[in-house]
């Protein structure tokens, strides 16, 4: 047996086409297959039949030139005596082309996910799917499955040259193919079994097999959707988010997940009702535990089975997009988990990640970083965020811990980092995939939206790269949000001491583009529910939530709310069971419900609490200093209306509160967080006029009642000359 051969029957061979196959010699041509359950092995019906070659499994013919088809088929008998048959994949040449590898290998190949994974392909009029993956320092590669009894000898793939990528076409077979590939290693000759990391589909966890899917197009009916999206001025529009975990969101009446499709009708429904724009869904990439909430991902082109098929997730987007809601996804390149059937040492060595862990390890989260710096790695990533906004219509997507990604000495010791090549701690060859990640979505998918969770002072995120920013559209304002949780937690007798928690924000307000998040991360690990970090009694903590939400709603900013804080959920969120629905058979429950959605068609109805949203002109403090009285009051604008809101952060009622207006006119209370259609007291103001008396270096002023604990908003109806005033 020559070396070739053997090679062949150990399964250690990079190129099994120079072995199996049809090969021509001076005598005729000589024909090998490799078919380890076979008795017996024949060509073609009536064709002559194969030798084994001793003490292997590798079966062999000398034919006449030509004297079978190109494509020939093998018929042969297992060890049951069942009569088994296919095309032999080695007649059929390499299939991906030098141009596409080329892409690949410079990391600008923006459609990888046509090319590498599994996909339904015909060649010569022959019906079959093609395999391809990148593992540069595999020794062999195999597609294994249940067509092939999950054994590494039957199809063994082709190397194409020295880009690392490896094919094999296999014919006959269909979509729904379970399969993985097995993976030996050159240096310590290792054998990984893993799955496909372009793979479209994946069983039903526990089992992590990758599925074939269909090479068919979805009937998309949301063309209206996708238009709009393209030409709308999202800068100045209304935008609040509804962000929902679709694992517990709500469950069937036999307690299990629901469908993608039973969802869409249902999250539709009362996304609508509350009066929310966008949906914003924690991670439904595939991943193998259920409690990372999708945050440890292993399949980064694929929805997860949990709720269906990528099918029934399109119809999920599109029933939204039909029904004027947009959807975004929560996307994670930071990190990924260290499952043995996933990324992790994918071909024996560190190929998606760093080596040195200094670089490779998130040691908080027990997950491995990727290396931006190789050009495959970014063009993974980058493939598959155009994957989502290509394949599923989303219109966003917001991209996970990006603070870990800007610093090597992200929550690392002294001597536990790297610096970069200047000696800082910035990680250069992250912020150069992040810049390129927002150019190329935003000029791929106009209007598409990639939003920041950045928790640090980095400057211009959400600012163009070619003035040195990052590129985000938009970045979560963790500051204000740990700000005003912080002091809405104090009693209120001593917020007095805290006044500048409120007011710290607007100094940076207008720097980037921010949204307001109160996510889930606020509502999990003992950090208690909304409802449970508010003080005092029952009363008063519904009455803090009311203001809260009334605040985030008036405030400078894009909103985003977690599921079940729009009616006060009791407890933390658990993600193994649904939403405490129930509640809302309670007063304050339902009220709080019916306030938030009352805000949302507050901020979508008046462009003065909306159009001005990052821009300084669209705010202006009228006090800011009374910290005594534990009050704010400031404007929102649009280019010709105003709005006025007026905060009492205390339980005490106020009468007679002056302020200043820059208008005189009418002011009529159009919202008040104290109404008893909340659960409130029911303490406020109907027609307030104004007077020409000068306060807070305005012309002229209003005499408030302010009710506890709560926040009111007034627009001005300005009198016309010789009209009366009304009464009051």
């Amino acid at each position: 047996m020559d070396s070739e051969l053997q090679r062949i029957v150990l399964a250690r061979h990079h190129d099994p086409f120079a072995v199996l196959g049809r090969h021509r010699t001076e005598g005729g041509d000589v024909i090998r297959a490799i078919v380890p359950q076979a008795e017996t092995v024949r060509i073609g019906e009536r064709g002559p039949d194969m030798q084994r070659i001793p003490g292997t499994d590798v079966f062999e013919c000398h034919l006449d030139h030509d004297s079978v088809p190109e494509h020939y088929r093998l018929l042969w008998t297992d060890k049951s005596g069942q009569p088994q048959s296919h095309i032999d994949p080695y007649t059929f040449p390499p299939q991906l082309s030098d141009f596409d590898l080329y892409l690949f290998g410079e990391g600008k190949h923006w459609h990888i996910y046509r090319i590498l994974g599994a996909h339904p392909h015909t060649v010569d009029g022959i019906d079959g799917i093609l395999f391809a993956t990148w593992a540069p320092n595999a020794e062999r590669i195999s597609v294994v499955g249940d067509f092939n009894a999950w054994d590494g000898r039957r199809h063994p793939m082709r190397v194409r040259g020295n880009s690392g990528v490896w094919e094999l076409f296999i014919p006959e077979l269909e979509p729904g193919t379970l399969y993985k590939f097995e993976i030996r290693n050159r240096q310590q000759g290792t054998v990984l079994l893993k799955t496909d990391p372009y793979g479209r589909q994946f069983e039903l966890r526990p089992n992590t097999a990758s599925l074939v899917v269909p090479d068919r197009a979805y009937d998309w009916n949301d063309d209206d959707w996708m238009e709009h999206r393209a030409n709308c001025d999202w800068l100045h529009e209304p935008m609040s988010v509804y962000e929902v975990h679709l694992g517990s969101w709500r469950h069937d009446a036999e307690g299990e997940f629901l469908n993608y499709r039973e969802l869409a009708k249902q999250l539709v429904a009362y996304v609508k009702e509350q009066g929310f724009s966008h949906i914003e869904l924690l991670p439904i990439t595939e991943h193998p535990f259920d409690g990372s909430w999708g945050y440890q991902t292993t399949g980064y082109f694929a929805p997860t089975s949990r709720f269906g098929t990528p099918e029934d997730f399109r119809y999920f987007v599109d029933y939204c997009h039909q029904n004027g809601i947009g959807v975004f996804l929560d996307w994670v390149p930071a990190h990924f988990p260290k499952d043995a059937h996933g990324l992790a040492w994918f071909d024996g060595t560190p190929l998606y990640e760093h080596e040195d862990p200094r670089l490779g390890e998130h040691r908080d989260w027990g997950t491995l970083i990727y290396n931006y710096g190789r050009n495959e790695v970014r063009n993974f990533l980058i493939g598959s965020a155009l994957f989502w906004l290509e394949e599923f219509h989303l219109d966003g997507l917001r991209v996970d811990a990006v603070a870990s990604m800007l610093y090597l000495d992200y929550s690392r010791e002294p001597g536990d980092w790297i610096p970069n090549k200047y000696g800082g701690n910035e990680n250069l060859e992250a912020i150069a995939f992040l810049r390129e990640l927002n150019t190329v979505t935003h000029q791929q998918f106009p209007g598409t939206l990639i939003m920041a969770e950045e928790s640090t002072a980095w400057p211009q995120v959400t600012r163009p790269t070619w003035t040195g920013g990052l590129g985000f559209s938009m970045k979560w304002n963790m500051g204000w949000m740990h700000d005003t949780l912080l002091y809405m937690s104090k009693d209120p007798i001593h917020r007095h001491y805290h006044h500048d928690q409120l007011t710290f924000g607007l100094l940076y307000a207008f720097t980037e583009n921010f949204i307001l998040p109160f996510s889930h991360d606020e509502v999990v690990h003992g950090k208690g529910s909304m409802l449970q970090k508010m003080p005092g009694d029952d009363w008063q903590r519904f009455a803090n939530l009311r203001l809260l939400y009334t605040f985030m709603f008036t405030y400078p900013g894009k909103k985003l709310l977690f599921m079940g804080c729009e009616f006060g959920q009791g407890g933390e969120w658990n993600f193994s069971k649904a939403l405490d629905w129930y509640v809302l058979e309670y007063p304050n429950h339902s009220g709080l419900k019916q306030l938030v959605s009352d805000l949302n068609r507050l901020y979508r109805e008046n462009p003065a609490l909306h159009r001005f949203d990052f821009e300084q002109k669209g705010f202006e403090w009228i006090d800011c200093h009374d910290a005594p009285q534990s009050t704010l009051s400031y404007l929102r604008r649009s280019s010709d209306e105003f709005a006025v809101m007026v905060f009492n952060f205390t339980p005490v009622p106020r009468q007679n509160y002056r302020i200043g207006v820059p208008e005189p006119g009418v002011y009529r209370e159009i919202f008040n967080s104290d109404s008893r259609h909340y659960g409130g007291s029911n303490i406020g103001n109907s027609a307030v006029t104004t007077e020409a008396k000068e306060w807070m270096g305005r012309p002229y002023s209003i005499s408030l009642t302010l009710p506890p604990l709560a926040g009111i908003v007034l627009t001005c109806e300005v009198l016309k000359e010789d009209e009366p005033e009304p009464p009051e």
